[in-house]
């Protein structure tokens, strides 16, 4: 920030994404509102906000009257970024972040806040692998029991989004945090969208679930994980966990989990990853397919 040796992250708004239409508009609106009500170090900070930025390009030319928000700066990146990296860091893992990921939503929740876009993109790791929730563009507040926009990314969105049903904004939130988690653990989606038509969310429909672990790889999952997850995935909103009920949940509290312990594993894995990565590539010029790719929000 001016004045001190802090870094910062700045949000630009170009003037025509703000001209598009009135959604837009009020997406910004509802990011800064939320922003400026939320404090918890699991959630990315707003530090100011402003519509008379003005920026100097290369060229000379000035941009003026631009709507800006300064954000804090996270130096570890994205949630998507780390997973490309490490692929399936299974369950202890997933509990690690899980843990972090329920504290800030629990924040969040009983501020009468909700998401409503959670996804590896809008999730940022610090180089100590702690996580921070962004991108609040889609998120509500107050009135979160009966919505009816449709907001979110497919592959993480509820069913009763895409079906164009009234939803709860709670619920639908912790259906994409069970697709994060599973990611996490496996490291590829558990499906390609939760729709009846779709192969692997319709195993999960009609009660195939030995079918449906064998084909994500997952034989050698837990039970607990296997319990926990397929609540998140419950097609019925109301069967999917509460905060308080993951948080009670045996898979969570499992005896042999230590956070810290866990913490320091990942990163000593992320570095020699990371390592071994930098020494490959000036060997290699071609791009490999990847399991998890970016996925764009849907409006």
């Amino acid at each position: 920030m001016i004045g001190t040796e802090q870094y910062v992250a700045i949000k630009i708004l170009k003037e025509e994404f703000l001209r598009r239409d009135q959604d837009s508009i009020l997406s910004v609106h509802n990011e800064i509102t939320i922003l400026k009500n939320l404090q918890h170090a699991g959630i990315i900070s707003m530090y100011e906000y402003g519509d008379a930025g003005q920026v100097l390009k290369p060229s000379g030319r000035i941009i003026d009257n631009l709507v800006f928000i300064v954000m804090e700066f996270v130096q570890g990146g994205l949630l998507f970024d780390l997973c490309q990296t490490m692929g399936a860091m299974g369950e202890d893992a997933g509990r690690y972040f899980l843990h972090q990921i329920i504290d800030s939503m629990e924040y969040m929740h009983n501020k009468k806040v909700v998401h409503r876009d959670l996804k590896l993109e809008n999730i940022l790791v610090t180089d100590n692998l702690d996580l921070k929730i962004a991108d609040f563009g889609f998120a509500c507040y107050k009135s979160i029991d009966h919505l009816t926009s449709y907001r979110g990314t497919m592959t993480y969105m509820a069913p009763e989004i895409k079906e164009n049903k009234a939803y709860k904004g709670k619920q639908v939130d912790m259906f994409s945090i069970g697709v994060i988690i599973f990611i996490i653990v496996q490291g590829i989606f558990p499906f390609k969208e939760a729709r009846k038509e779709e192969y692997f969310y319709n195993l999960l429909l009609e009660g195939k679930y030995d079918t449906y672990f064998q084909k994500v790889n997952g034989n050698g999952l837990s039970e607990e994980f296997k319990d926990l997850i397929l609540r998140f995935f419950s097609y019925n909103g109301d069967q999917r966990p509460t905060i308080e009920q993951i948080k009670s949940h045996p898979w969570m509290n499992s005896p042999t989990f230590d956070f810290e312990a866990t913490r320091q594993t990942l990163l000593s894995n992320l570095a020699s990853k990371q390592q071994r990565q930098s020494q490959q590539a000036p060997m290699e010029q071609m791009t490999k397919p990847v399991k998890v790719k970016r996925a764009a929000a849907m409006v």
